[in-house]
């Protein structure tokens, strides 16, 4: 790009600064970049403007600058502005403060802004009605993610993605995106993930890429593709002249296949499960936040604990049979959310007061997200060595620190939970080694809901186990795990638990959704597939109609 190019505006008028300013108001519009040689853009929100007095700024996902910012470092603020890039003069802190658990600072308000008109960066944005969908490859065995295209520029695009994608973001190479416009033209590129904004409400993240590697056919395709975006744009909002045609890309032929879009994911199989993906999706955005360093949100910990013990006094039975319909999410996160289920059910049998079972289940929900932290390839391993099991084992440590801002955890449930819950009896387990009585009641109940939580999914050594046969591990190794709480587990949660799929006598599948008190099935929904449950499934039985089918005969292992 040449020097005039690259040559800035300098716009002093009141009106304009506070338009361009609003600007950076929007989620991801802003970012923080130290007045210093080598510094790095860093995500910032504009939460407050006040023309000619001073700007808020909201920086709890960089936190760790508060430092440096209180020293009087100089920064500017960067943006963007439909086809113009923002920037401030350099700026000063004036205070930073936490405020309901935010990170809030005020500079002045600047004199002038410097704008940069490049047309190469121009994006093109979508409007409420332009559909083109995108497909999201990653570089390894995942299922491909599909989503909405938001805006598009010879640089790069913004996409609109499942919440359950977050943590591919954190990809270090690029990843494959595939733009399919309604009238069947397909465009594939491979642009590097560069930011991103979750929104745990919508089950969403909207994320930018840069493009990588593109060749001179590519950008012609690309500015083709953003002429026409920005045609049928103004069209759509200038619906009265007529001279505008509207774009062939945007004509639909009934000959493409079928739209992609965000909104053609397999929807989730129960209510419940609808509701507790809410849940998925906070925790989904966690491990992208972890892996860029952050900590964990202590007032999103804490709401979302909320939510879940709410699930849970609404109807139990639910919830535990929702836990194995989060087939999109990633494993983390269902075993996450599997062991906080299963441990505040059995834990909350007794009198165990909420503020104990809201830490418990906040703990259970993270205790194994430091694994995302991990080199990449480890937990795909399907056989470690001393080394890389020496490796395993620090995700505890890792996890740990990113804990300290949540102050309304109880240090002895973090310890249980957290911390111990890979511990066993005869000292074998990890991070410490810790024995016998040295080790709580709730670490050793953890323990154990852990492990078989574990067991009932697909690991890249083995596949998922049986019950039954999870049972008897436990069992037959009382050197390891406290034997009253496997045996509690066992008849509190019974032979057969919510969420196993059986076969009956006559050949039929079905999932088990509710028990009697004596652990036998009295509510079924049938299938007729071997698989995670997914909008397939069948009628629901109870009462009589259940009884005709018989007894179980066996329980049929699926990875959830």
């Amino acid at each position: 790009m040449t020097d005039a190019q690259e040559q800035y505006t300098r716009v002093t008028a009141p009106a304009d600064m506070e338009a361009l300013l609003e600007s950076l108001s929007q989620p991801g519009g802003a970012s923080l970049q130290f007045d210093a040689d080598g510094s790095k853009p860093l995500p910032v929100l504009v939460t407050e403007q006040v023309p000619g007095e001073h700007l808020t700024l909201d920086i709890s996902a960089i936190r760790e600058v508060a430092g440096e910012l209180r020293r009087g470092a100089e920064f500017r603020l960067l943006g963007q502005s439909r086809d113009q890039i923002l920037r401030t003069p350099p700026l000063a802190m004036e205070e930073c403060h936490e405020a309901g658990g935010r990170m809030l600072c005020r500079c002045p308000y600047p004199t002038s802004l410097e704008v940069l008109q490049r047309r190469e960066s121009f994006r093109a944005r979508l409007r409420l009605g332009m559909e083109v969908g995108a497909i999201l490859r990653g570089n390894g065995d995942e299922p491909p993610v599909q989503g909405d295209l938001k805006d598009l520029s010879l640089e790069g695009c913004q996409l609109e993605l499942p919440l359950a994608a977050a943590s591919r973001l954190a990809s270090p190479l690029p990843l494959e995106i595939e733009l399919c416009f309604p009238n069947g033209t397909r465009f594939v590129v491979r642009g590097n993930p560069r930011h991103h904004v979750a929104d745990a409400e919508r089950q969403s993240v909207r994320a930018g890429f840069q493009f990588a590697g593109t060749s001179g056919d590519q950008e012609r395709q690309l500015w083709h593709f953003v002429r026409e975006i920005e045609r049928e744009a103004a069209r759509q909002a200038n619906v009265t002249d007529v001279s505008l045609l509207p774009s062939l890309l945007f004509q639909n032929d009934a000959a493409a296949q079928a739209p992609v879009s965000r909104r053609n994911v397999q929807p989730y199989a129960t209510p419940m499960a609808r509701r507790l993906a809410r849940v998925a999706g906070y925790l989904d955005a966690q491990l992208l936040e972890l892996q860029e360093g952050r900590s964990l949100d202590s007032v999103q910990l804490s709401r979302h604990a909320d939510r879940l013990l709410a699930l849970h006094d609404e109807d139990r039975e639910a919830l535990l049979f929702a836990t194995r319909c989060l087939r999109h999410e990633p494993l983390l996160v269902r075993h996450g959310l599997g062991v906080a289920v299963h441990l505040l059910d059995l834990a909350a049998v007794g009198s165990m007061p909420r503020d104990v079972r809201k830490a418990l289940v906040a703990c259970a929900m993270v205790h194994d997200l430091g694994k995302a932290l991990l080199p990449e390839g480890l937990l795909e391993a399907t056989a470690l060595d001393e080394t890389q099991r020496a490796e395993l084992q620090t995700h505890v440590a890792q996890l740990t620190p990113r804990l300290a801002h949540c102050q309304w955890l109880a240090a002895s449930v973090v310890d249980a939970v957290v911390v111990r819950i890979n511990e066993r009896l005869d000292g074998s387990g990890y991070p410490e080694g810790v024995a016998g009585e040295r080790l709580g009641e709730l670490a050793r109940l953890a323990a154990v809901v852990d492990a078989l939580d574990a067991m009932r999914r697909d690991r890249p050594d083995r596949p998922a186990w049986r019950v039954a046969e999870a049972y008897r591990h436990l069992l037959s190794h009382p050197e390891r795990f406290d034997q009253r709480w496997v045996k509690r587990y066992i008849k509190y949660f019974g032979l057969l638990p919510i969420g196993s799929l059986v076969r009956f006598p006559g050949g039929e599948l079905g999932w088990v959704q509710r028990l009697d008190g004596q652990g036998r099935p009295v509510q079924v929904q049938l299938t007729e597939s071997v698989e995670p449950p997914g909008e397939a499934l069948g009628e629901v039985l109870r009462g009589e109609r259940l009884a005709a089918l018989g007894s179980p005969l066996e329980e049929i292992p699926v990875s959830v």
